[in-house]
């Protein structure tokens, strides 16, 4: 047993107190206020959110939301008009974040109101609202990163959501930005001054701050990636692929008893540790029994509100820090309170140093921070956490109101709950840890909690434990060549699995219409259970070389082509300082996350071809990075064109140009294939990453985005026709400035058609809704937005150079994978997730009238807009196939998801199903006419044949 220490000076060195800096550790005096505005650089952690949101890995999981029931009067103007207050003084709040020269920067967008929409709701249906806006995207270059949602269920009874991206918040920022609110609030209401003192500081002063260290947090960071040299990622855990869209999480849950959490505070005194320390070396010694492993790396999360002046500031200062404890060996039997004392003094090295950016330590350990299949070296966090506070405000009464988001930021994290009603928590994703293994994880973890909590004096052997260590997969039998040869389009198929390099499958086709390697490789994804067996590229051969025994012979696998490989090696010497051979692994070159966006930029510049950061992630090797290129360029054909704002100089418009913004959309896909179809010269506007899913023949690409006015301009230029269907969904201000922005620069006689939404028409009085009719709130907000849209046009259409139309559409169905998320959205959503999961569903009451949702086919629609250029000039159509009653919908989608739903009709059903609307479409009711397979019973069975947001 360990000698006692002073319980005190270890809660101060724990928390990093201490005026001492421990060795290696960059020591700096306050932080300083800027003395002028103006862009800053973005601290090591918002950069890494910037990055995650740049490489497509980062959406809700990197949202915070804040939800509180509110009982009482509450005062709508004073709330509205503290959000506003709060987002004045904290400039974090309304920041903005763009690039330049491959370095991202911050800058504060001017005060501004705070909007708070307000929307009817039941209590019942708020637990769909809430994470549903929770969810919504933010575009963080348009900025701000906060938003609220007030949703009312009585004239005395609401829930107000704050969503606030991680990138201006962590939870220490919370309890000042609840305690302000509620002051500004309360000022508000009583129509007097707050006085808040003004802050000490803002957050972009801490980044400055910390940038200007840069050079003695690398040194740090040597010394820290130095103490995890050697350390392998948790054995337990697959591999998930870098491009893998959503990480799901699974959480399981066990009570805990408040003697248990009385047992566990009471070890930790006895032996100068906090309840969070003996939390940890329990989920050590789980670990420990799980893999076998005497040597693990748990990842915890540190601050930096140990400095004074940066108590109060409101801002992301978390950092991960990465714990590497040497435990007892397997074969060894020593006390839990022995690994205890190990699991401290690792703990306390850790939080010593929780000042060393975390991104510093992985690109100092370059290759080390991965394993050799790519596995992150921290994908196994643990954290003591409590019950989430309600904002209080005066005057009403407040209650917590759960939002789960259901996300994994870790591949596994063992948690307890302090609270009332303590827990013992385990969230994986299921990616990466299959549930029967994660359940019998959580199952040890909680017994071994309570043990630990009664007596820790047990050796290890006497404690909950259990071997759950899993198969690794090889290259022998590989599941991918089985699924590529289940495929009848492919007649051979290999894998090759490099040594240090990522898995690369071969394989040969036939028939009138081969897949390309990147389709074979998106069916792929569908098909493996197992995201570990994707391969990073399916290239396709004439012919696999193969040896006399019948085994593949990488040695005549073909190279990449070699214009694209030398200039992707030059690239790597480049960024990375050193040539690599064509099989050099990034990440074992030292290369990470901002390198992967950096490279991927230098590499679209100077070829001209569509490539992500997450590509370079994907691919690792310039080998597989140029064949991709090479299958890009392919793809692109002869014939297309790039106006981009790159190096390449932008070719002469050709004759009846149709610029069609939106074009890699869902509903933008069928407009691209209609207007090709019909010979028309097409201009697609897209944004870089997404180049090459609108790249074809004939097919000029003009690389942009809606909130870049100059993309819009140079795209714009010279087009004679518009078909404007793009939309950012949430910025509502970058949709109309983006509106401004090609209407002004359009001068082409062609038309200029605006694909809108019925949302547009509001919530009118039942039955037919004509074309063009008055619209009748309330509006949603991406109703409004679309009105003001046309607006705009409509306006223009006196001076217009030539004729403007505006299309409103239902929603979109269609066989496109971004169509299929369209089950997910909305009144259907909430039928589908409840068909899916075998709930129960309740519909309204044949009595109240027909229900029901109206669609309109993908491919019909672009037959309508296309049409649409030659109608009366300034007129508002209808784009709608039909529509479906809510009975027969949800019988068919019940039989196609061998659902085991019962249906039934009531009277509380939810509201958003009360839709008695059907909306006319006699203008285009030509090229809207169903052609075979565009019925709903089809076209549904085509949206349900995968998993929504599958790739």
């Amino acid at each position: 047993m360990t000698a006692p220490i002073d319980q005190a000076e270890l809660l101060r060195r724990a928390r990093g107190r201490t005026r001492t800096p421990a060795p290696g550790s960059p020591a700096a005096g306050p932080v300083p206020r800027a003395t002028a505005p103006g862009p800053a650089p973005l601290s090591h952690a918002q950069q890494r959110m910037w990055l995650m949101d740049r490489l497509g890995q980062g959406g809700p999981r990197y949202h915070v939301p804040l939800a509180t029931r509110l009982r009482g009067p509450l005062d709508r103007d004073a709330l509205a008009a503290a959000l506003t207050g709060l987002t004045d003084r904290h400039h974090i709040l309304r920041t903005r974040y763009g690039h330049q020269d491959d370095r991202p920067h911050q800058e504060p967008a001017p005060p501004a109101p705070v909007p708070l929409p307000v929307r009817d709701a039941t209590p019942e249906e708020a637990a769909a609202l809430l994470p549903a806006e929770a969810a919504r995207p933010f575009d963080l270059a348009a900025g701000p990163a906060l938003r609220a949602l007030l949703l009312r269920h009585a004239p005395d009874d609401h829930t107000l959501l704050l969503t606030i991206h991680h990138i201006a918040v962590d939870g220490g920022s919370l309890p000042v930005l609840a305690e302000e609110l509620g002051a500004l609030y309360a000022a508000a209401a009583e129509g007097r001054p707050a006085g808040l003192p003004e802050p000490e500081l803002q957050y972009a002063d801490y980044a400055r701050w910390e940038r200007a260290r840069d050079d003695r947090l690398a040194d740090a960071a040597a010394a820290r990636a130095a103490r995890l040299t050697g350390a392998d990622p948790l054995p337990l855990l697959r591999l998930v692929p870098p491009g893998t869209p959503e990480r799901r999480a699974v959480l399981h849950s066990a009570p805990l008893t408040a003697d248990t959490m009385d047992g566990l505070r009471r070890l930790g005194a006895r032996h100068g540790a906090t309840a969070f320390t003996v939390v940890l070396a329990a989920a050590f010694a789980a670990l420990r029994a799980a893999t076998g492993g005497s040597d693990l790396v748990l990842g915890c999360a540190g601050g930096h509100r140990a400095r004074p002046e940066l108590r109060r500031l409101i801002g992301l200062q978390v950092n991960t820090l990465p714990v590497r404890a040497r435990l007892p060996e397997p074969d060894g039997d020593p006390a839990f309170t022995e690994l205890l004392a190990v699991v401290r003094a690792a703990l306390l090295d850790a939080q010593e140093h929780h000042e060393v950016p975390f991104d510093l330590v992985v690109e100092r350990l370059g290759a080390a921070a991965r394993g050799a299949d790519g596995t992150p070296l921290l994908a196994v966090s643990c954290d003591l956490v409590h019950p989430a506070e309600p904002l209080t405000l005066p005057g009403l009464t407040a209650e917590a109101v759960e939002v789960d988001l259901g996300l994994a930021k870790f591949g596994l994290t063992l948690l307890v709950e302090d609270g009332p009603r303590p827990r013992c928590l385990l969230q994986h994703d299921p990616a990466a840890l299959d549930g029967a293994t994660a359940s019998r994880l959580h199952t040890v973890f909680a017994e071994l909690l309570t043990a630990v909590a009664a007596d820790a004096d047990r050796p290890l052997s006497r404690l909950p434990g259990e071997r759950l260590l899993g198969e690794r997969l090889t290259g022998d039998h590989h599941p991918a060549v089985a699924a590529l040869l289940a495929d009848p389009r492919v007649t051979d198929a290999a894998l090759h699995l490099a040594e240090h390099g990522p898995a690369l499958a071969y394989a040969t086709v036939s028939g009138p219409v081969a897949p390309s390697g990147a389709e074979l490789r998106a069916a792929l994804r569908r098909r493996l259970a197992d995201p570990a067996a994707l391969p990073h590229a399916v290239t396709l051969l004439d012919r696999i070389p193969r040896r006399s025994d019948g085994a593949l012979d990488p040695a005549r696998l073909p190279g990449a082509p070699t214009a694209h490989l030398d200039t992707v090696r030059d690239v790597f010497a480049e960024l990375l300082g050193a040539r690599p051979s064509a099989e050099g692994d990034f990440f074992g070159l030292g290369g990470h996350s901002l390198v992967a966006v950096q490279l991927a930029e230098r590499l679209r510049a100077r070829l001209g071809l569509p490539l992500t950061g997450l590509d370079v992630l994907e691919r690792r090797t310039p080998r597989a990075l140029a064949a991709l290129l090479a299958e890009r360029a392919a793809e692109r054909g002869s014939g297309a064109r790039r106006t981009a704002s790159g190096t390449a100089a932008a070719p002469a418009t050709r004759a009846g140009t149709v610029l069609l913004a939106g074009a890699s959309g869902g509903v933008g896909a069928a407009l691209l294939q209609e207007l090709v179809a019909q010979g028309r010269p097409v201009r697609a506007l897209v944004r870089p990453e997404s180049a090459h899913l609108v790249a074809g023949a004939g097919v000029e690409v003009a690389e942009g985005d809606l909130a870049d006015p100059d993309s819009l301009r140079r795209a714009v230029e010279g087009a004679e026709t518009v078909i404007h269907a793009a939309c950012t969904f949430t910025e509502h201000a970058v949709d109309l400035a983006a509106m401004r922005t090609l209407v002004e620069g359009w001068r082409g006689t062609g038309g200029f058609v605006f694909v809108s939404s019925i949302d547009a028409y509001g919530r009118p009085e039942p039955g037919e809704v004509p074309e063009g009719g008055p619209s009748a709130g309330p509006l949603t907000p991406y109703g409004q937005a679309k009105l003001d849209c046309e607006r705009i046009l409509l306006d223009a259409a006196a001076s217009a150079p030539g004729p403007v139309a505006v299309v409103r559409s239902p929603i979109v169905w269609g066989p496109h994978r971004r169509l299929r998320d369209q089950l997910r959205w909305g009144a259907t959503g909430a039928l589908y997730q409840a068909a899916l999961a075998g709930r129960p569903i309740l519909l309204p009451e044949p009595a109240a009238g027909w229900a029901g949702a109206s669609w309109v086919h993908s491919a019909a629609l672009a037959r309508a807009v296309t049409a649409s250029l030659g109608q009366a000039p300034g007129r508002i159509v209808n784009a709608v196939t039909g529509h479906v009653s809510w009975a027969e919908f949800t019988a068919e989608l019940v039989r196609l998801l061998g659902s085991s739903s019962t249906v039934a009709h009531g009277p509380d059903a939810e509201a958003e199903l009360l839709r008695p609307w059907s909306y006319r479409a006699d203008a285009l009711a030509g090229p809207l006419a169903p052609e075979p397979g565009e019925d709903w019973r089809t076209v549904l069975a085509a949206m349900t044949a995968q998993p929504a947001g599958t790739h």
